[in-house]
């Protein structure tokens, strides 16, 4: 499939075989920011004193001396998602902005305790919360995001509101399982890759799932559609993982905003690592008694860039790179094939497909 560039660096997509569906996917993403962006800023001011501006520093919104900043705040594909989810139910994208918000309050909301838990320094190129605010702050003010994505959509008052807070409390719930899970297998020698799969299902697919149904369920869908639009959105979920575990070894720390060897230096048993000790053959072999010796360093925080190097060099060698690349276009084929089970428009259809490319090229 070509691509071309948008206008914030996001691929132009054509998607349909004829060639006369055209996708432009810095648009699409850019629709969800503008229309989500100040309902977001709406209810992050319901906040008390600093944790209203101390959210608004995460979103980037102002910087560390509170003035006023154009930070980067993500690529906002989740936003994207929710107004496509209604569209798909017959719905105005309109009618989806308060799913938008609440699954992106949700989404930042494991941002904030996931950098304190996992010690990450930046995001997207800035000082993490934690860094800079300190640990209560950055766990007080992930729990009332949390607590603002519920009360957005109860606010609304409808049976479909109700609808959806179930589906988002569910994925919400997944997403911490999952959260559990990743930090548990840190201590692992081994972890399966069925397991990591499980994993990042619950702690990347559960969301995007909810973020692809959470639209249509408040224009009315019923729950086959809405379930269906869940299994694009989880196996997408999937893809867009492999797609980070790939940046959190290999990825350019200009365009990610991390360190190099970012998931390494995590002790992560992220899939190409666990695919490259399944593997099997010398490299393999290798690789896994480097990261047993690292499970019991003392000296783990103070080892060079080599050593990490080292350790990249045989995972890929081991085959954990290229297998992760395609498990990314795996999972991306099979939610393409979900949207054959749901009756939706078909430029939402085509925009759909064209996220999902987008999630399986990009850079960041």
């Amino acid at each position: 499939m070509s691509t071309g560039i948008g206008t914030r660096g996001e691929p132009v997509t054509p998607v349909n075989p004829a060639g006369n569906t055209t996708v432009d996917i810095a648009a699409l993403l850019e629709r969800g920011r503008t229309l989500s962006t100040p309902v977001l800023k709406a209810a992050v001011d319901r906040l008390a004193p600093p944790m209203d501006t101390v959210a608004a520093y995460h979103f980037g919104w102002i910087d560390v001396e509170g003035r006023p900043a154009d930070g980067d705040g993500g690529k906002a594909v989740r936003p994207a998602l929710a107004l496509l989810s209604a569209e798909a139910a017959g719905a105005t994208p309109e009618t989806g902005v308060p799913g938008a918000v609440a699954v992106e309050l949700v989404h930042n909301f494991s941002l904030l305790h996931d950098d304190l838990m996992d010690g990450d320094e930046q995001r997207r190129h800035r000082d993490t919360v934690w860094k800079v605010h300190g640990p209560a702050q950055a766990i007080l003010v992930g729990d009332a995001l949390f607590a603002l994505a519920n009360e957005v959509l109860l606010e609304i008052g409808t049976v479909e509101a109700g609808r959806a807070t179930r589906r988002l409390t569910t994925a919400t719930r997944k997403l911490i399982d999952g959260q559990a899970q990743d930090i548990s297998f840190e201590h692992r020698e081994r972890v399966t890759v069925e397991e990591c799969l499980e994993m990042e299902g619950n702690k990347t697919g559960a969301l995007l799932a909810c973020a692809v149904s959470i639209g249509a369920v408040l224009g009315g869908a019923d729950d086959r559609t809405a379930d269906t639009l869940e299994a694009y959105g989880y196996h997408l979920g999937l893809a867009f993982q492999a797609v980070d575990d790939l940046l959190g070894i290999w990825g350019d720390p200009l365009a990610t905003g991390k360190q190099t060897w970012s998931d390494l230096r995590q002790r992560k048993k992220s899939l190409p690592v666990v695919a490259a000790l399944a593997a099997g053959g010398p490299a393999s072999e290798q690789l896994g008694e480097l990261l047993a010796a690292d499970a019991k360093s003392n000296d783990f925080d103070s080892f060079s860039e080599a050593e990490f190097a080292t350790r990249a060099a045989l995972i890929e060698e081991a085959g954990g790179r290229e297998w992760t690349s395609q498990e990314a276009r795996r999972q991306h084929a099979v939610a393409i094939e979900a949207l054959d089970g749901v009756d939706i428009p078909q430029q939402v259809r085509a925009q759909l497909t064209a996220l999902a490319e987008f999630v399986v090229v990009r850079k960041r």
